[in-house]
């Protein structure tokens, strides 16, 4: 397994600016100690609390900034709805996001054809209008978010010998 070190003087000034801080030190500490990109190889190399989350990163950045479609013709797919993520969040305490992946992987299987193929820019923005049943999945990610966001913190400060080695 790759060793992932964070210092604790780190940790600490993240947590006073918030969750969304708090959490990209760990994330940015997983990316550096496997140089940067997650890719089979060096997914291997991460625990299961890890790459949980750094799927919950791109989860999170990829719906923030354009929705499930965006995720799905980025190509994180795959990644998202064939792992395990949507299980772990529900053993996380995180039901409610659980079910929106849950219900995120149904719409994948249905509209992936479509959506996982080179598109220009208008063919891409037609998407949201062609597959509205993805609207009320972005809306429920949105307006759950910050608590979502607070609950993982709060799992990964809970069990943080998981995720990282602290460095005094």
């Amino acid at each position: 397994m790759t060793e992932v070190k964070v210092k604790d003087q780190d940790l600490q000034r993240a947590a006073d600016e918030g969750m969304d801080a708090f959490l990209r030190v760990f994330v940015d500490a997983i990316y550096g100690a496997i140089g940067g990109e997650l890719t089979p190889e060096t997914m291997a190399t991460l625990t299961g609390e890890q790459v949980t989350l750094l799927a919950w990163d791109v989860l999170h950045t990829e719906v923030m900034d354009g929705g499930f479609v965006q995720l799905i013709y980025n190509g994180y797919g795959p990644f998202i709805f064939k792992n395990p993520f949507a299980k772990v969040m529900k053993q996380w305490g995180l039901r409610e996001l659980s079910k929106l992946v849950y219900d995120g992987h149904t719409l994948w299987l249905k509209y992936r054809d479509k959506i996982e193929r080179e598109l220009s820019d208008d063919e891409f923005m037609a998407l949201f209008e062609q597959m509205p049943e993805f609207d009320d999945l972005d809306d429920t990610f949105v307006e759950n978010e910050e608590q979502w966001t607070a609950d993982i913190a709060h799992y990964v400060d809970e069990h943080i010998e998981q995720f990282v080695k602290i460095e005094h």
